[in-house]
């Protein structure tokens, strides 16, 4: 039972390092304090502190001054680091940001630790991440993955949950896992309430995967390479397309052709091709009112239910909720 529950707001330290990111620093506090008791009584008390106390610079063109050094930090019931730029950007020079370190050792044992985007890193640096299982902005996670191979990373989910220890992918996932909180300490209709005070959605389907940027297109057709053949199947994508006859426009053998393309690509033929389709699928259903069944044939997957189940696997979501979240709307136009 939280702090909460017995009538004191839990408390919640927010570290602000160097180059905070304006945003990712609002969440907690944004979601945090719109969760009320049914008395109207604040759930949680939101604290920021510094390194040092004193101001920080944000990666925008403004500082932030604070209340509180990192002796507050151990008052804390949780804890919430957010992305800053100089995060990822300290490794090239050797670490996290100096005191860092000092300032995470004044946490008590059993507070709740949480990041959001790259937070994650200052966790992972301190340790703290060792066994677990942990997530961080997807632009990032070959990095970290690299860096902290200790870490259990899981590069696609919005959020991981390890029970004192939590943290998001990046951006607008913060949301998502300060919700989650909300709804693991004091129930879904208070985390739905927070989310209509604050206009999102209390639950989002899916995970990382569907923000990734899609493949750049096909470059260069010239040469005894696989270029052309790539840029005539983007063409074709709704044929069926099978690697003799690639291999025989290529105008090699099916076992050179498949050596050159992973060459190329680093995947296989039909891996690519799975790739292109399914980003075919991404387009028509941000851009078309084609039906799901329609999608599935222009984009060469057949049916809905292959196209359901391609996006399942490499996206973790339904083409309808894709759809529902990324389906260009047209703007009001001017009077």
């Amino acid at each position: 039972m939280s702090a909460a529950h017995r009538g004191a707001p839990h408390r919640v330290a927010v570290l602000a390092l160097d180059r905070v990111i304006a945003f990712e620093l609002a969440i907690p506090s944004r979601i945090f304090e719109s969760a009320k008791a049914p008395d109207g009584s604040p759930l949680y008390q939101v604290d920021t502190c510094t390194l040092d106390g004193g101001p920080v610079a944000t990666s925008s063109d403004f500082r932030i001054s604070v209340d509180h050094g990192p002796e507050l930090l151990e008052r804390a019931d949780t804890v919430v680091i957010p992305a800053a730029t100089g995060i990822t950007d300290a490794w090239a020079t050797g670490g996290p940001p100096p005191g860092t370190a000092a300032a995470l050792a004044r946490v008590r044992p059993g507070t709740r630790l949480v990041s959001i985007c790259t937070g994650a890193f200052v966790l992972a640096a301190a340790g703290l991440l060792d066994g677990r299982p942990a997530t961080t902005h997807w632009r990032h996670t070959e990095q970290f993955a690299a860096l902290f191979p200790q870490v259990r990373l899981d590069p696609d989910v919005l959020f991981t949950d390890d029970g004192d220890v939590l943290t998001s992918g990046g951006v607008a996932a913060g949301v998502d896992l300060c919700l989650h909180l909300v709804r693991r300490d004091h129930g879904s209709a208070v985390a739905n309430a927070v989310a209509r005070t604050c206009i999102v959605p209390p639950w989002r389907e899916g995970g990382q995967k569907q923000y990734v940027e899609p493949p750049r297109p096909v470059t260069g057709t010239a040469g005894p390479g696989t270029a052309a053949v790539r840029a005539w199947a983007l063409e074709h994508l709704d044929e069926p397309l099978a690697l003799r006859e690639l291999a025989a426009r290529a105008g090699t053998s099916v076992r050179t052709f498949t050596r050159r393309f992973r060459e190329e690509t680093g995947s296989s033929p039909g891996q690519w091709l799975t790739l292109q389709r399914t980003e075919r699928a991404r387009q028509l259903l941000e851009r078309t009112d084609l039906t799901i069944d329609q999608v599935a044939r222009e984009s060469g997957f057949g049916t809905a239910a292959s196209l359901r189940l391609q996006l399942r696997g490499r996206l973790d979501v339904a083409p309808s909720a894709y759809r529902r979240t990324f389906r260009e709307v047209e703007g009001p136009r001017p009077a």
